[in-house]
């Protein structure tokens, strides 16, 4: 790959369950610490699911108050994340219409669109807040933040379910590549811990229905695994064009050398081996890089059995077994369409620092799981590239590569 054709990643930002900024997120990763909880809110009482992973911080406290107050939780979360990046990298000094924006999310304003149903059954059209649309649009994450600061290069959102932040990335990686965006800030956000989903996902057996010792219930590969953990968050990034990043001597955290989309056009919930290869391959070939050069893998790896075993199978078929693997949802749990934006950080933070978290709650590798999985303790290591899996209801499937 050309110098010129480098797209360089330079600003970080990010709300989880393990903390409210990126560098908080990442340290409670390298310690292991669990962002997964008790529902004991009353709203939560009657539902067959009693945990969850909610954000360790409230994004409105970090929004002034009439600005939080028109805005979904998932645009808040938005605003604060996609804040945190572009100072950390600097604020770049851009032309406007160089500057896009792509979020990408599951399921947009859900709290609203269910909150506001509920209050026009209650009482009434005329109870309904102004703000209701806006709220509830899937594309206002990116709306918002274009507009909060002053992006006119696009503001794009991708809606491809739990794949939805890593196509973000990968959108954000044509745009540069194809000269329509010198900086491009880009992620994936998630609010939807709502009585409706949570019960919507535990009908169709997807959650874990576990309720003591929260923090143990998420456990990709394990052969105790029961089923994933709904959670709540997001990741955007500054992506910038390796030229513009140079001239104005930007920090930067590595290189997104490539990407791979694809669909599996198989089965609306299950999860395909034969797709995620095809996306694997796809995204190794844009970084022009073999799969012996992947040093570190994180992997998509929500800690429900078929969907942990055709993962284990695509990444032993497309990259081999010689690679070390983590997977933080066993600490952030399932992000939804945050969730690949979420990964991509934590694969690019482990090529910077060298260290890969080693994944929580797993004390008895299923055996049909034959690859290098981190465990017990972090994995310290000199690696140059890393890849990072995300797949999705709808056969979404997306892989990234990033290089140091």
């Amino acid at each position: 790959m050309a110098a010129t054709d480098q797209v360089l990643v330079t600003g970080v930002g990010a709300m989880t369950p393990l903390g409210g900024d990126a560098p908080s997120t990442w340290s409670s990763l390298l310690a292991g610490k669990s962002g997964v909880r008790a529902l004991n809110e009353e709203w939560a009482a009657d539902l067959p699911v009693h945990i969850a992973a909610g954000l360790s911080d409230d994004p409105a406290a970090a929004l002034p108050r009439a600005e939080a107050r028109k805005l979904d939780r998932v645009e808040q979360i938005a605003l604060v994340s996609s804040r945190e990046a572009w100072q950390d990298a600097g604020a770049p000094d851009v032309d406007p219409v160089r500057l896009a924006v792509v979020i990408g999310t599951g399921t947009g304003g859900m709290l609203t669109t269910l909150g506001q149903d509920d209050l026009f059954e209650q009482s009434g059209a005329r109870r309904l807040s102004p703000f209701a649309v806006p709220m509830l649009m899937s594309n206002g994450p990116a709306a918002w933040v274009s507009m909060d600061l002053g992006a006119k290069g696009g503001a794009r959102t991708p809606v491809s379910a739990c794949a939805s932040g890593a196509e973000a990335l990968a959108m954000a990686l044509d745009l540069i590549r194809a000269d329509r965006a010198d900086v491009v800030v880009a992620g994936g956000v998630e609010a939807c811990l709502h009585p409706f989903p949570l019960a919507a996902f535990a009908q169709m057996k997807a959650l874990s229905p576990q309720r003591e010792h929260p923090e143990s219930v998420s456990r990709p590969f394990d052969e105790a695994r029961s089923g994933f953990v709904m959670g709540e968050g997001g990741c955007v990034m500054v992506l910038e064009r390796a030229e513009f990043a140079r001239a104005r001597r930007a920090r930067t955290y590595g290189t997104l050398a490539g990407a791979g989309i694809g669909s599996s056009a198989d089965h609306i919930t299950a999860s395909n081996t034969e797709g995620q290869v095809h996306a694997i391959d796809a995204a190794l070939r844009d970084a022009g890089v073999s799969p012996r050069d992947i040093g570190h893998v994180h992997a998509h790896a929500t800690s429900t059995e078929s969907g942990d075993l055709a993962e284990a199978r695509a990444i032993g078929l497309a990259v081999g077994d010689h690679a070390p693997v983590t997977a933080t949802k066993s600490m952030t749990g399932h992000m939804l369409g945050a969730s690949g934006a979420v990964g991509a950080l934590s694969a690019l933070l482990t090529l910077r620092d060298g260290v890969a978290p080693a994944v929580r709650n797993l004390e008895r590798l299923d055996p049909r799981v034959e690859l290098d999985v981190v465990r017990g303790e972090n994995r310290t290591g000199r690696w140059h590239a890393a890849l990072a899996n995300s797949f999705g209801f709808g056969g979404h499937n997306v892989s990234l590569v990033f290089t140091d």
